[in-house]
This record gives structure tokens, sequence and C-alpha cells, in this order.
């Protein structure tokens, strides 16, 4: 039996951005059909949507209709068609009209210290449910170290980083160095550092992809 072509996959992402939560679900579906094929090494990547945003987030509707000069219908309707893909991946979106969006900066900071402790997939599927599925404020130290404790992290270890400001540095250095290599919208699957797989594709479209890289890899 052929032995599993390691792959590192760098997923850059945020954690309010329903494209992510969409690629994390589809890419997810791809490696267990990849299962004996690949072996993911999977590296979570921080990217802001909106570092501006202030302490107690924004009304996500008016948030949109001013990012993207669109009207409230036109926001409606692309979140119908984020809720359809989300069903059909299991993922559940919750987000309509009277939803708020918020920074992300110390989510990112604590996936960073999840990431030190074997964890960050977990926490980060965590986060994404929290913000879309069940409407917290994923801003709130207090919510963080919730999710955290519920991934398998310590609780008050959780609570003790963000408090601190700990990672802040290291957070903001790997947001540089993936814009300064052309990232500017997520999510991006980045396999080996060379391949990009731009957006939140379908499974198969990761499959594919990742199937072809792992032979290339391998040849």
């Amino acid at each position: 039996m052929a032995t599993p072509t390691p792959l590192r996959i760098d997923f850059v992402s945020d954690v309010s951005c329903p494209w992510c939560a969409i690629g994390l679900s589809a890419l997810e579906q791809a490696l267990e059909r990849l299962d004996g094929v690949v072996q993911a090494d999977i590296h979570l990547q921080p990217f802001e949507l909106n570092p501006q945003l202030p302490a107690g987030g924004e009304d996500a509707t008016e948030h949109l209709m001013h990012k993207y000069a669109i009207g409230a219908e036109q926001v409606d309707a692309n979140r119908a068609v984020i809720r359809e893909r989300g069903a059909a991946l299991g993922f559940t979106f919750n987000v309509g009209r009277g939803s708020r969006v918020y920074n992300t900066f110390d989510a990112h900071r604590l996936l960073h210290w999840a990431e030190l402790d074997g964890h960050h997939l977990a926490l980060k599927k965590a986060l994404l449910r929290a913000y879309f599925s069940d409407g917290d404020d994923v801003a709130s130290h207090e919510v963080l170290a919730r999710l955290a404790g519920e991934a398998g992290l310590d609780h008050e270890q959780a609570r003790r980083v963000l408090e601190s400001g700990a990672y802040a540095d290291e957070v903001r250095a790997q947001e540089r160095f993936f814009q300064e290599r052309g990232i500017h919208s997520v999510p991006a699957t980045i396999v080996n550092g060379t391949h990009l797989i731009p957006g939140g594709q379908p499974p198969e479209v990761f499959e594919q992809a990742l199937r072809e890289i792992a032979a290339a890899t391998a040849a």
C-alpha cells in the first residue's frame, strides 16, 4: 500500500468570513475522501477582513451595504446563497438582519496559541459555529475563553492569553507575510507554499487539486 503524500496546507481566513467557513468545511470533506492518499498538515493563518471595527462591532447588514455599495435586499440574497452552500456541507448559517460583525484580532491571537497546543482546528470550527450559527460576540474575551475550553484547551490559560495581549506581534507578522505574497481576499488555501486554491471551493475542487498536487509531489 502506498504511503500517503504529506502536504502542508496553509488556510488563510477570518473568523467572520462566511466563505471561509464554507471553504474549511469543504477542505475537510475533500481530505476525508483523500484518506490514505494525502497526509495533511493544516496551519491556520490570520486575515482580518475588518481590522478597524470598534469594540461592540457594527450592524452586519449596514456594514455590508456600506462596504460593497449594495442594498439590503442584495445582502439578503447573498446570505441566502451562503446558507444554501453551507447547508450542503452540514454547516448552519443563522446570520440575518440584526446580526453584528465583530473585530476578530483577539480570536486570531487565541488561534495562534491554540496551534501551539494542537487544538487550532477544533477552536477554529468552534469560533465559526459560534459566530455564524449561534450569533456570539467573537470579540468577547468571555466568549473566546469559553470556546477555548469547549475545544479542549485550558479555559483559564486562554483567559490569561487574551488579557495579556500575547501573540499580537506574531499574528501581525503572519498577516503581513501573506499579504505581501499577494493574499488580499479569503479564504486562500496554499499547498506546500506554492499552490494556491482561492475561495470557498466545493469539496470536489479541493479534492482534485490536492490529488494532482500530491501526485506531482510524489513523482
